[in-house]
């Protein structure tokens, strides 16, 4: 059912901006991690066993690392143009971040070196990516993409 009004509302733009800033700190951890910068491995000098496992990662798991900012960047940019393209964007960002984390828990053997913020993020993570599908799953039904 569509709304009296093609036009979103505030929090439509609010939550657009900051899934474009959440996103795009994903791209650059991403960019950081593949191009193996000093500051990426300065963020794990109080584990280097955690920083061996992510530097040695199989190339699936950057691959979907990939996926996972780069439709997830690309579909907040999308819902801010207000294109319903962006929900189907957010559905592969969301696959590909449920795969990393089921990755991270269940199968690398990694999480024995986590610390706080690793878990903290294992959750944020997919919490976030699943708000934003569903936020542009309703702004869709609401007519506000076209």
């Amino acid at each position: 059912m569509s709304d009296n009004s093609n036009k979103p509302n505030a929090l439509f733009w609010i939550v657009g901006i900051i899934g474009l800033v959440w996103n795009g700190m994903g791209v650059n951890a991403y960019l950081q991690q593949a191009y193996q910068t000093d500051s990426f491995k300065e963020m794990f000098k109080g584990s280097p066993e955690l920083l061996k496992l992510t530097l040695e990662a199989p190339s699936w798991y950057t691959a979907v690392f990939a996926i996972a900012v780069f439709s997830s960047i690309a579909a907040c940019i999308l819902l801010l143009l207000r294109k319903k393209l962006a929900v189907t964007l957010f559905l592969v960002g969301l696959l590909a971040v449920m795969v990393q984390t089921i990755n991270g828990l269940f199968i690398t053997g990694e999480t024995q070196y986590y610390t706080a913020f690793n878990y903290s993020m294992l959750i944020m993570i997919p919490i976030f990516s699943l708000f934003l599908y569903f936020y542009s799953k309703k702004a869709s039904e609401k007519g506000w993409l076209s």
